[in-house]
């Protein structure tokens, strides 16, 4: 579904990423983990167009999205939740989620039914129904992630980004975060996650890439990752 080659990219003559290749297959959940600074943001930016690669392919369903601007991929089929959530402060929370199917709204997506799938979010994040009206600056830290999170899924995406969906967030929330994508997953939502807690990240996903200085130093099966010891002693800690 979204097929990453030799990605090389970063900003303005600092180059972070190093000829990167990741996979994520249709309906998988793959993490992407390393030390803060390896350049796992740099890669979801560059896949969705925030940035633009220097060099090669980023191919979602067959098509090369490389160097498009951010909106032309989104109309493909790719959602992306940034760090920092970066929500509408401004707008109801029901207004940031309607936000987030304009493509769909706009025909340049296929509409379906997005009254259906407003439900569905507020299914999926019950906070988020209990504040449907509320100003997305007002709610907390967790409630906003969980706003970011939902307002991308209103594009009804092919591959959902999530970048650090827990940072910032306090133990609780964290879970209710993980427990989230663990439900997506037993959807078959296709993801790319990047996370800071790499123990919690192999523990959800199908399949995951380690990151160190720019490039891709390991990958496999989560649970192959959990048990490497390289792997344990460098991201896990105490938690494996």
């Amino acid at each position: 579904m979204l097929i990453v080659e030799n990605l090389v990219a970063g900003y303005g003559k600092v180059q972070v990423l190093r000829g990167v290749s990741i996979e994520v297959p249709r309906g998988r959940l793959v993490t992407l983990i390393g030390s803060n600074g390896a350049g796992k943001t740099t890669t979801l930016r560059a896949i969705s167009g925030m940035i633009q690669p220097v060099s090669g392919t980023i191919r979602l369903g067959g098509g090369d999205i490389a160097g498009l601007p951010s909106h032309q991929i989104t109309r493909r089929g790719l959602a992306h939740s940034p760090e920092g959530r970066r929500v509408f402060p401004t707008q109801s929370v029901t207004d940031n989620l309607l936000l987030g199917a304009f493509p769909r709204l706009t025909g340049s997506r296929p509409r379906g039914d997005t009254a259906a799938d407003l439900d569905r979010m507020f299914d999926l994040f019950p906070r988020l129904k209990e504040r449907r009206e509320q100003l997305a600056g007002t709610l907390s830290g967790g409630e906003q992630q969980m706003l970011a999170m939902a307002r991308a899924l209103m594009l009804n995406p092919d591959v959902l980004l999530l970048d650090e969906p827990s940072m910032g967030l306090a133990p609780k929330l964290v879970e209710e975060v993980f427990s989230t994508i663990a439900r997506l997953k037993e959807r078959r939502t296709t993801m790319l996650l990047v996370e800071q807690f790499a123990a919690a990240a192999l523990e959800v996903a199908d399949f995951g890439y380690v990151m160190e200085n720019g490039a891709i130093s390991a990958s496999g099966p989560s649970a192959k990752l959990r048990d490497d010891p390289a792997v344990r002693a460098a991201y896990l800690g105490s938690a494996h």
